[in-house]
């Protein structure tokens, strides 16, 4: 939790302040930066954007939660910044029902899920294609519907459900190509 007075002289430009405000927020956040971009370094440029957003408009925190004030922040500045630079390409309209689109689970031992670990995660995500690792994020991890992610990132519904199909396939694939990495290890030194 952040201090209350390290926000109040944040709002005076006291740098000290300001540089413990971003250590925090780049602990707190950077890793939901992480999950919407490939490198660290465009991570890294989202959160600075937001970072200033939050310092110009401290005054407007009011009574509501400093962390999710912040993060709420973040997400719109990840949106924001995807629609500048967002690869109209990438962006076919496909207009497949729900059924067409749903992806059959592929039966996964338990074991590998429970080896996967944060930063192998994190790298499947990143090796994903830009719209759809953001429409998975916003769909699976935060939660919003297909209309909204259609809004939020000017696309239609329907491209949201392919882009959400797209990742969950793609994630399929380097999760079994994991399993049989690991079969192939275990095996070997049977």
């Amino acid at each position: 939790m952040i201090e209350k007075q390290i926000i109040e002289d944040c709002k005076k430009n006291n740098r000290r302040a300001q540089e413990k405000l971003y250590e925090w927020c780049y602990v707190k956040l950077m890793p939901m930066c992480a999950r919407y971009h490939r490198n660290d370094e465009d991570a890294r440029h989202v959160l600075n954007i937001g970072f200033v957003k939050i310092c110009k408009n401290l005054d407007k925190l009011g009574d509501a939660p400093f962390e999710a004030w912040v993060r709420r922040i973040i997400k719109n500045t990840i949106i924001d910044e995807f629609r500048k630079t967002k690869n109209y390409t990438q962006l076919v309209d496909f207009k497949e029902t729900d059924r067409e689109l749903e992806i059959k689970s592929v039966k996964v031992e338990n074991s590998i899920w429970s080896k996967l670990e944060t930063d192998i995660l994190m790298g499947m995500l990143k090796r994903l294609p830009d719209a759809s690792r953001k429409v998975f994020n916003l769909f699976v991890i935060d939660g919003y519907s297909h209309r909204e992610i259609g809004e939020m990132l000017e696309m239609s519904e329907g491209t949201s459900k392919w882009h959400l199909s797209n990742a969950r396939k793609l994630l399929k694939e380097m999760v079994l190509k994991l399993q049989k990495a690991e079969d192939k290890r275990m095996w070997a030194n049977g």
